[in-house]
């Protein structure tokens, strides 16, 4: 084995530049791999974790089947209780508890249908960035306060500035109506033209006697420390919830799907957009070795014709190409890593990219960082070493049909 390592290592460098050529493209892709794969999983833990910022959480605690059709009587009862007991567990970063209703705001000659969402002012800025979002007036004060704040889109709908009273009407919990005249102190710009156009907040109580919601609530939202730790949220919710039978806990993907599918779509783009790249690899490598069986044809029937097994032969070839295919990694493993490590210190951004997470309350956007996982970090170079070594196989099969006496006629 010894003499065959040797003769494989020696025969790479008959030809230094076609060598050199060959190893720089298989560094070359494996660096943009190494580099960007890591990167695009740590972009989409920021899409999501931005996403969920805004107002779904990590999780969300429901009544079966208000996700599907959110009606007001599907709501959960003593909602705050179990707000409080999963709070005091001190598992959680943030638990909040929420109301949710539809209702026609009118101000003037002018009315809008909109979402109407109870919250607990102190709890809801551990779950949502919307209290952070507001740029005009202020927040809501408190859980029993009089007032409310709406979306940017939605005040210029309805001609409204901070001070101006909104006349809210809708359907209560017990068929009864739904009516109160509310003074808005905010005006928030959450990104989001669908969220800003449509949606509104008011305090938990508040919203609890106008739609005659006795002590229920429709959701509990709740925030992990990353998405990452999904899996351990929803167990220790199981967990503190397991003496409830009356609620489903519900992960972000079955919160949000369309962010999810969104991300699955580019992760195929994505993936198309390697796959072309490993292909030039492929493709380089096997030119390459054709151009190498094919310069020695002759040399191939000498040693046929001196006793050499055509699998001896093979077995050479292959090993040709895991040596160029390993020297080629290492060097593009080596660079890529370094580049890694260099990102994950400083980050990666782009111009306006710091204003706009400073603009939207999201201090988490302002840098890209890689995701730091064995996975994004061997599937390219992975990749490579075995589509490389496969596609070697296509000039090998060649020397198997050769004559030794026509091989040595080869010019």
């Amino acid at each position: 084995m010894g003499i065959v390592f040797h003769l494989a290592w020696r025969n790479l460098w008959r030809n230094r530049r076609r060598t050199w050529l060959t190893a720089g493209a298989i560094a070359f892709s494996t660096i943009l791999l190494v580099l960007w794969v890591p990167i695009q999983f740590g972009a989409y833990e920021i899409m999501i974790n931005a996403s969920l910022a805004v107002f779904p959480g990590h999780a969300q605690i429901q009544r079966p089947g208000y996700q599907e059709k959110p009606k007001i009587r599907n709501a959960i009862d003593n909602a705050e209780t179990l707000a409080k007991k999963l709070r005091a567990s001190n598992q959680f970063v943030g638990v909040a508890t929420r109301a949710q209703g539809f209702a026609l705001l009118s101000s003037g000659t002018r009315s809008y249908g909109a979402q109407v969402v109870g919250v607990e002012p102190v709890f809801e800025s551990g779950t949502s960035s919307i209290p952070g979002l507001v740029k005009k007036g202020r927040y809501l004060s408190g859980i029993d306060a009089q007032e409310m704040v709406i979306g940017a889109a939605l005040a210029r709908n309805l001609k409204i500035k901070i001070g101006d009273e909104v006349t809210l009407i809708g359907g209560g919990k017990d068929g009864s109506v739904a009516a109160a005249i509310l003074p808005v102190v905010g005006i928030f710009e959450s990104g989001s033209n669908e969220l800003d156009r449509f949606f509104s907040e008011i305090p938990l109580h508040t919203f609890q006697n106008i739609f005659s919601m006795g002590h229920s609530a429709h959701a509990i939202a709740i925030v992990g420390k990353t998405v990452e730790e999904q899996d351990s949220l929803l167990t220790a919710l199981r967990q503190e919830t397991k003496d409830r039978n009356d609620i489903v806990i519900l992960g972000w993907e079955q919160l949000v799907p369309g962010l999810k599918e969104g991300i699955q779509v580019d992760k195929v783009s994505g993936f198309i957009f390697y796959g072309i790249l490993i292909a030039v690899v492929v493709f380089s490598i096997l030119n390459t070795f054709l151009m190498s069986v094919l310069e020695r044809t002759r040399e191939f029937g000498l040693m046929l014709a001196l006793g050499s097994r055509p699998k001896r032969i093979a077995m050479l070839m292959m090993l040709e190409s895991t040596l160029l295919t390993l020297m080629g990694l290492i060097i593009g493993m080596t660079i890529g890593s370094a580049l890694v490590y260099w990102v994950h210190i400083v980050g990666f951004a782009y111009p306006g990219m710091e204003d706009l997470a400073q603009q939207y309350n999201m201090p988490g956007l302002s840098r890209l960082y890689p995701q730091l996982d064995l996975f994004n970090f061997l599937i390219g170079p992975g990749s490579i070493f075995i589509a490389t070594n496969i596609v070697a196989w296509i000039p090998v099969l060649r020397i198997r049909k050769l004559e030794p006496v026509e091989a040595m006629r080869t010019i």
